[in-house]
Order: structure tokens, then C-alpha cells, then sequence
């Protein structure tokens, strides 16, 4: 009897994710993370997760919630839901899994989880994303990847050219 997985395009909890997590890679499928708030959706986004998708067999977009991106983005945002943001991320061809986390940073869910392939945008490095994220993917012999920064595309850039209209 095959156990059965959520299917593609759902948004999940934590605890739900991690069980989907484990089935997949006993099945030998890389299972791809990356995260972020995601408010405005542009083509910079979805750069990122199609390369994010080529790196692996299932993505995962860890969200964040409503309290923390305001808490990283400032007043006013986000603009759009978690709940909005987490079906339009779902409905996305290159996710399969979208989460939804509460602090600035997915770290419990990233040693939880236990992705095989750990992506951030470009504008980061080694040295200049969070160590404890760092740490945790390496200790389990998690993969760390950049993908290029698409110049030019930003949720904030998108909100300043609404403001001058």
C-alpha cells in the first residue's frame, strides 16, 4: 500500500510538511527550499523559483507570515494576506508545497524539514546569510545554493512606481 502524499499546489502546516518531507526523499526525490515574503509576485520571484525548481525534484517555499514581514518590510506591508500570498505561491507551476512561518527567519522549520537543497536569492553569500540557517542546513549535509539576482525587480521598487501614479 503507497502512502499517499499531498498533492501538488497545497499550502501546508509545518507538521504536515515535514511528514510529506520524510515520505519524499525515502523515496529518493531532493526536496528544494527557499523562502521569503513573496508580496508583490513579479517576474524577479519567478526567476528565482524556476531555478529554484531545476535543483530538485519538489520546491518548497517557505512564506512568511503577515507579523513578520511587517516586521521585516515595515508598516504598511505586507499588501496582499499570507493566506493570498500562500494560494498564489501554490498555484505557481514550479511550487509544489507552500508553508507558512511566523518568525523572520523559517530556522525550526529548516531543521525540521530537512530539505536536501537550501536556495537564496543572489544578493546573499556565505557569509552574509543568516548563520543559523547556514548551520542547521550544513549539519545535516544540507546543500546551500545561490541563484543570480534578477536586477531590476523588487516588491518595493513596485510599490514606490504605484505611489507616483
Amino acid at each position: 500500500m503507497s502512502i499517499q502524499l499531498p498533492p501538488s499546489g497545497s499550502v501546508l502546516s509545518g507538521k504536515a510538511l515535514a511528514e510529506a518531507v520524510r515520505k519524499l526523499q525515502r523515496r529518493g526525490r531532493r526536496v528544494v527550499w527557499t523562502n521569503g515574503c513573496f508580496d508583490l509576485l513579479h517576474a524577479g520571484h519567478l526567476a528565482i523559483l524556476e531555478g529554484a525548481k531545476k535543483l530538485g525534484d519538489v520546491l518548497i517555499v517557505g512564506l512568511n507570515s503577515d507579523a513578520s514581514t511587517r516586521k521585516l518590510k515595515g508598516a504598511g506591508r505586507p499588501i496582499n494576506s499570507q493566506q493570498d500570498r500562500a494560494r498564489l505561491l501554490a498555484a505557481l507551476r514550479p511550487v509544489d508545497y507552500v508553508t507558512v512561518f511566523r518568525g523572520t527567519t523559517p530556522l525550526p522549520l529548516l531543521q525540521r524539514v530537512k530539505p536536501d537543497i537550501f536556495v537564496k536569492g543572489g544578493d546573499y553569500t556565505l557569509e552574509t546569510m543568516h548563520h543559523g540557517e547556514r548551520r542547521a542546513v550544513e549539519s545535516y549535509g544540507g546543500k546551500i545554493r545561490f541563484l543570480p539576482f534578477v536586477k531590476g525587480y523588487s516588491s518595493t521598487k513596485s510599490l514606490r512606481k504605484l505611489k507616483l501614479k
